[in-house]
C-alpha cells in the first residue's frame, strides 16, 4: 500500500503561493523605500546578484544536482525572461510614482487583461458575465486614479502594461513545467536581471539622463551611488524576498491549476496596505478602498467564471504536479 502524502500537490501549491505573494511584498516595500535615491538598474543588479548567490546556496543545502540548470528550451526561456522583465521594469517605475496599495491593486487586473487578450488574439467566446466582470475591473481602475482631475497620474498604465506581462509570464511557466524546475526558471530570470541591468548601467549609470523631476523617470535614469550602510538591509530584503518569493510562486503554479493557485496571489493587497501604513505613512482614501475592491472582486469572479469554463473545479484532494 502508498501512504498519500501529507498535503495533496494543490493545497501545496495554494500554501505556496500564499508565502510566496506575502514575501514578494517585502520586495514591493523594499523597492519603493530604495526609488527616491537609488537607480532601478542598481538596485536589481544588487538584487540580482544576492538572489544568485542565495540560490546556489539552496541548491547546494538541499543537495540539488546543478546539472538541473542545463535546458533544451533557451527560446522559451528567452521569451519567458523577456516578459518578467517588462514587467518589472514597468512595474516598478509606476511604484515610484504611486503609493504602494494603489499600485498593487491596479496590478491585479492580470486576469482581465487576458479576458480582453483571449479575445482579441485567439478569438475566443466570451459571455455578457466575463465582460461585466471586465469593465467592473477597469472601472474600480478608474476610481482609484480617476483619469479628469489631477489625481490622475500617467504611472497607472505602466502598472496596467506589467500586470499584462505578468499574466504572460505565469502562461509560460505553466507551458514549460513539465521540463524546467522551479530552480531552473528562477535562475535564468536572474542571469536576464544582471545582463540587462549590467548593460544599462554601462550606457546610463552617470546619470547624464536624470534629473527630469519626474519620480519614474527618475529611478531610471538616475546615476549609480555607492549604498549608506543603513540601505544595505533594503537591499538584501530585495535580493533575499524576490528569489525565495518567486521560487514559491513558480513552484505553486507548477503544483497546481492556475485557477486554484491566482487567487492566493491577492495576498500580496493586505501585505501592502500594511508596509503602506507602516514604512511610507500612506494608507488608501475611501476611493482607493472602492477601487480595491472592484479590482480584486471582478479579478477572483473572472478566475472563477474561467474555472468553470475549463471544467477544473480544483479542490485539495487532487491537483496536476509534475
Amino acid at each position: 500500500m502508498i501512504a498519500r502524502p501529507f498535503l495533496s500537490p494543490g493545497l501545496t501549491g495554494s500554501l505556496c503561493a500564499l508565502a510566496g505573494s506575502a514575501i514578494l511584498s517585502i520586495n514591493d516595500m523594499a523597492i519603493k523605500a530604495l526609488s527616491g535615491t537609488y537607480a532601478l538598474h542598481q538596485v536589481i543588479l544588487v538584487r540580482a546578484l544576492i538572489g544568485l548567490v542565495f540560490l546556489l546556496a539552496l541548491m547546494t543545502v538541499l543537495r540539488t544536482p546543478f546539472h538541473v540548470l542545463l535546458t533544451a528550451r533557451p527560446r522559451g526561456h528567452l521569451l519567458r525572461v523577456g516578459f518578467v522583465l517588462m514587467s518589472n521594469l514597468t512595474y516598478f517605475l509606476g511604484l515610484a510614482a504611486m503609493p504602494l496599495a494603489d499600485a498593487v491593486a491596479i496590478a491585479f487586473v492580470s486576469p482581465l487583461l487576458v479576458t480582453l487578450l483571449s479575445v482579441l488574439v485567439l478569438g475566443e467566446h466570451v459571455g455578457p458575465r466575463r465582460w461585466i466582470a471586465v469593465a467592473t475591473g477597469m472601472l474600480g481602475v478608474a476610481i482609484i486614479y480617476r483619469p479628469a482631475t489631477e489625481v490622475f497620474q500617467p504611472a497607472a498604465v505602466l502598472i496596467l502594461i506589467s500586470a499584462l506581462c505578468y499574466a504572460a509570464t505565469h502562461m509560460m511557466t505553466r507551458h514549460m513545467k513539465a521540463t524546467e524546475s522551479a530552480f531552473t526558471l528562477s535562475f535564468y530570470v536572474q542571469i536576464g536581471f544582471v545582463l540587462l541591468s549590467a548593460a544599462m548601467g554601462l550606457a546610463v549609470g552617470d546619470g547624464h539622463l536624470g534629473g527630469s523631476g519626474n519620480p519614474s523617470l527618475d529611478f531610471l535614469f538616475r546615476g549609480w551611488v555607492w549604498p549608506a550602510p543603513s540601505d544595505w538591509p533594503a537591499f538584501l530584503a530585495t535580493g533575499l524576498s524576490v528569489t525565495i518569493g518567486g521560487l514559491l510562486v513558480a513552484q505553486a503554479y507548477r503544483l497546481g491549476e492556475a485557477a486554484l493557485i491566482a487567487p492566493f496571489e491577492y495576498a500580496a493587497l493586505p501585505m501592502a496596505v500594511i508596509w503602506g501604513l507602516a514604512v511610507f505613512g500612506t494608507f488608501p482614501d475611501l476611493f482607493g478602498w472602492i477601487g480595491i475592491a472592484l479590482i480584486c472582486g471582478s479579478g477572483l469572479y473572472t478566475i472563477w467564471r474561467e474555472t468553470l469554463r475549463r471544467g477544473e473545479m480544483p479542490d485539495d484532494t487532487e491537483g496536476r504536479g509534475s
